[in-house]
């Protein structure tokens, strides 16, 4: 049986008084950091911060609320982003003790209805996946209800939020283009919610970053991101174009989902990926990975938005009536190469 570590061992090893040990971990008197960062790094080592940190999650959430659109609710290929994030969400929620209740979200729902429910459920606090209407964050904002945004856009920081870094990737991951060699990149996108109008944001700061001017920005809409719109929009695309390429040598989605729609009209129509085009996605979905090619793509740490936004929950509660300007986390992203995207000659 695993000795139990409380600030007695910890003081043990440490060589400082218990009392020490209590004010290092509390914050309660003045001490030199280099004997607070001595304590934490062995309370560290030796498990006891985890176990404090999950006792105090316990104790300050019992149980929360998750409200999430009901288009995101089928367990299928095109909502792998939602199920990524839901899976680790409640394998979170488990680990810590909490319950979590869900809430599927119709998209004519009233705001206030929402906000019932939640009383209703006797919840400590509730958490928004993908849904930021103006309307719906004010009313949960006005509740005084705490609450978390989830890989959605608050202008106003009317709530905590978690969000990828969604400009900065794709500026990045178009950087990264540009460094392959290609200067001509298309960006299929769809008409959504900000988070995805910053990722054509970032396609455009990298273009501007480049010196390119307006007329090497090439951008397609799709009608939305799951796989057969991005297939038909690069279908047409192509037949605007005489069914060819044009000067494009590199097609950069705002979704993975669209990446595989348009890799699959591309190859319909005889061009060769990487050969004869480059496909580059975004999300990071386990799909790309198995796609033919694999898929390029900038993976989003999707499994770690339910840490994140309990933690934000967590200090939240713990703030109680007191005032907490609120929060957002911008979580990074990186480029993960595959086979999709071809280095041009000469780059």
């Amino acid at each position: 049986m695993a000795k139990k570590v409380g600030i007695r061992e910890i003081s043990e090893r440490a060589g400082v008084s218990l009392s020490t040990v209590s004010h290092a971990l509390n914050g309660t008197a003045p001490i030199s950091d280099a004997v607070r960062q001595k304590v934490l790094g062995i309370a560290s080592e030796m498990g006891y911060l985890a176990k404090r940190q999950a006792r105090a999650a316990i104790a300050t959430l019992s149980a929360i609320m998750v409200a999430v659109p009901e288009n995101a609710l089928p367990d299928s290929d095109v909502n792998l982003v939602s199920w990524t994030i839901l899976s680790a969400l409640t394998r979170d929620c488990e680990a810590r003790g909490v319950k979590l209740v869900p809430f599927p979200m119709s998209r004519g729902i009233a705001p206030g209805a929402l906000v019932a429910a939640l009383r209703r459920a006797g919840a400590d606090g509730l958490i928004l996946l993908n849904d930021d209407r103006p309307a719906l964050l004010a009313a949960v904002a006005a509740s005084g209800v705490p609450a978390v945004l989830i890989n959605g856009e608050d202008p106003s920081m009317l709530l905590d939020s978690v969000t990828p870094g969604n400009r900065f990737a794709a500026q990045k991951a178009t950087r990264w283009l540009i460094e392959q060699g290609h200067r001509d990149i298309l960006h299929l996108t769809w008409p959504a919610r900000q988070t995805v109008r910053r990722r054509r944001d970032g396609y455009c700061d990298a273009l501007t970053e480049a010196g390119f001017g307006a007329g090497r920005v090439h951008v397609v809409m799709a009608e939305g991101f799951d796989p057969k719109c991005g297939e038909a929009a690069i279908r047409a695309w192509l037949a605007e174009n005489g069914g060819g390429l044009g000067p494009v040598t590199a097609i950069f989605c705002a979704a993975d989902n669209l990446a595989f729609g348009a890799m699959r009209a591309l190859g319909a129509a005889g061009f060769r990926v990487p050969g004869d085009i480059s496909v580059m996605g975004f999300d990071g979905v386990a799909l790309g990975g198995l796609h033919a090619p694999p898929l390029t793509t900038v993976s989003i740490p999707l499994e770690e938005f339910g840490a994140e936004a309990l933690s934000l929950l967590q200090q939240r509660v713990l703030a109680g009536r007191l005032p907490r300007a609120s929060r957002r986390v911008e979580l990074g992203c990186e480029i993960v190469e595959r086979a999709s995207v071809a280095r041009l000659e000469g780059a």
